[in-house]
């Protein structure tokens, strides 16, 4: 039986991100993508111009009817929400789907800077739908919002790993902080509290930045989990499936708005069997 993952997230007709890479790579890796999109943006918000219609309002619809169709939801994975009030409409959901995993990918800010449209008060709910996952996928920027910490770049590992022992203790038993820069290599730290391991991995940094990496890392993670391969495995496979699209993209005179080249490595995905 292929398992479902519901992804909430925004759909973006232009531009790779969100749920436009987590159907095609959620289904490479052999589970169902069940999209519950947040809003529908013309093209992501990098562009110069886009439209943008806000799905708030039709979000408890829509995760109602599921629920009157009986629906079974293995896996529940929650990305950029753009207010307070949808975070709310997330929670709910989750608590509905009561033996559902739950990975959360807390968007909030970035190279140390909230992003503008948030503020304290999302920082405080983020920490409440943190409490209801069981892995969360933190930038090291959100990493130390959720922690209360003074963000800077030079944390050692050791420090790193006691980032994520406290961001373990807001709820999740699995946290995996991404996009840490050091030297000329970035780095993803994975740590597991039941078992009280960690797992550092980094790739040579060229300094090349697309739009959508991020959403392409937690889809590889959420469709590996769900299908019970390691924590280690899933963050090496997206570690190094990311470096070899962006190293692929990087070849072409392409604007990073658009996102990396993607597609043309599915078939690394297709190939992996427990």
């Amino acid at each position: 039986m292929i398992k479902k993952v519901a992804a909430i997230n925004d759909l973006s007709g232009i531009g790779k991100c969100s749920l436009t890479v987590a159907l095609p790579i959620l289904s490479a890796l052999k589970v169902q993508c069940c999209p519950f999109p947040t809003a529908i943006l013309s093209s992501q918000t990098g562009f110069s111009k886009y439209t943008f219609l806000d799905l708030t309002d039709e979000m408890e619809n829509y995760y109602n009817t599921w629920k009157n169709l009986n629906l079974n939801i293995d896996t529940i994975c929650s990305g950029f929400l753009g207010s307070i009030h949808q975070i709310d409409i997330v929670i709910d959901f989750i608590e509905q789907n009561k033996n559902a995993l739950v990975i959360v990918d807390p968007v909030l800010g970035d190279g140390g800077i909230l992003y503008p449209i948030f503020d304290k008060n999302t920082c405080l709910k983020m920490k409440d739908l943190v409490k209801h996952s069981h892995l969360i996928t933190p930038n090291l920027t959100e990493a130390c919002l959720l922690t209360n910490k003074d963000y800077h770049e030079d944390y050692n590992e050791d420090e790193l790993i006691n980032i994520a022992k406290s961001l373990c203790k807001l709820g999740p038993n699995k946290v995996i902080i991404t996009g840490i820069i050091k030297d000329d290599r970035i780095y993803n730290l994975s740590y597991d509290s039941i078992k009280n391991k960690s797992f550092l991995y980094g790739l040579k940094y060229d300094k090349r930045s697309y739009s959508g990496t991020g959403d392409i890392f937690v889809s590889i993670i959420s469709g590996l989990i769900t299908n019970n391969f390691d924590l280690d495995f899933a963050v090496k496979t997206a570690s190094d499936f990311i470096y070899k699209c962006v190293s692929y993209t990087s070849t072409y005179e392409t604007d990073r708005n658009q996102g990396v080249m993607f597609e043309m490595f599915l078939n690394d995905l297709t190939s992996i069997n427990k």
